[in-house]
């Protein structure tokens, strides 16, 4: 594949983008630990993204799309939109990178993401999540000041860097185990992280797991077609993960594979995140830990050669303090 087609805006995500994505992050970013966790008698491996600088996977993205800006694109700056972490993920790119940045959030964003997002040096703007458009501010935004939108997941450079989180899983697995995963249960909001990491894993059955109430993807790929997330939907602590629609660019990716989606309870999401602090010593959001949640709530059928996404640990001092001592 040459190099000027991987630098095409309308290009489909595809194994040498996320490859070339992967050496990216590899250059200035360690690979992020696959844990060991035993769970009823069999070991899978579990990826912490909750480790990443900015907390969150979202930094794979983030960096791939704007290392590839032009000269010129980096003096007009980024725009994104994001409930926090392809927010941070972006701001942090765009600060080691010099390049200017507008961050849409939404205002219930969690108060860490939207202070961590500022203190990386982006201009924060906020919008209602129910009633704004953020990608039509986006939109207005770059048409205003020429900055580049950088979307959370509708994008072939998002998803082929997240998907080098797929690839660091593919290696990890077979340096420990001398085999890829057969299945790996991914953490799903728009399905950029789903789709980077089933390209990386052509033979891997694909899980995509979101919370319940807002279980577009999983309705999608039982239909066929894209669907949005059914009117009114319930509140959610999985920020992270509360897309109204997904798009064709990571739906198309799932579907091709037969992707299975599944939903989680907010009750399930809680004892996942428990267990990721008990067991694996580690602070994973809620939407972080619906991976994790689906497993343990035996909707999954469990292997010695599953991999689950720990996709964040972002999340508010105060709510995670009452999730983790049971309330």
């Amino acid at each position: 594949m040459t190099e000027q087609y991987l630098m095409d805006p309308e290009r489909k995500p595809m194994l040498a983008g996320v490859e070339r994505a992967a050496t990216k992050i590899a250059a200035i970013l360690p690979a992020t630990p696959l844990l060991p966790l035993e769970i009823d008698g069999t070991t899978i491996w579990c990826k912490a993204e909750c480790l990443q600088p900015i907390g969150a996977f979202k930094i794979r993205g983030g960096w791939h799309r704007l290392t590839d800006l032009t000269d010129d694109q980096r003096k007009r700056g980024v725009v994104a939109f994001s409930s926090g972490n392809h927010a941070q993920g972006v701001a942090w790119a765009a600060r080691r990178l010099n390049v200017p940045a507008t961050i849409i959030m939404p205002e219930d964003a969690p108060k860490a993401k939207l202070e961590n997002t500022k203190a990386l040096g982006a201009n924060v703007i906020t919008y209602d999540r129910m009633s704004g458009n953020r990608e039509q501010l986006a939109a207005e935004l770059s048409e205003k000041t020429g900055a580049v939108v950088v979307p959370s997941f509708d994008d072939p450079w998002i998803v082929e860097g997240q998907g080098s989180c797929g690839i660091e899983i593919r290696q990890q697995m077979l340096a420990r185990t001398g085999s890829e995963p057969d299945q790996l249960i991914v953490c799903c909001g728009g399905g950029g992280l789903a789709s980077g990491t089933t390209l990386a894993n052509p033979d891997a059955r694909i899980f995509v797991v979101e919370p319940e109430g807002w279980y577009d993807m999983k309705r999608s790929l039982e239909l066929g077609v894209i669907v949005p997330v059914q009117k009114d939907p319930p509140a959610t602590e999985c920020d992270a993960l509360q897309t109204l629609r997904v798009a064709s660019i990571t739906f198309d990716i799932l579907k091709a594979r037969n992707a299975v989606g599944l939903a989680v309870s907010q009750a399930e999401v809680h004892h996942a995140m428990r267990v990721a602090f008990e067991k694996l010593h580690l602070v994973v959001e809620p939407g972080g830990a619906v991976a994790l949640a689906a497993i343990l709530a035996g909707k999954v059928p469990l292997t010695d050669r599953t991999a689950i996404t720990l996709s964040g640990g972002n999340v508010d001092h105060l709510l995670y303090a009452k999730i983790i001592k049971g309330g």
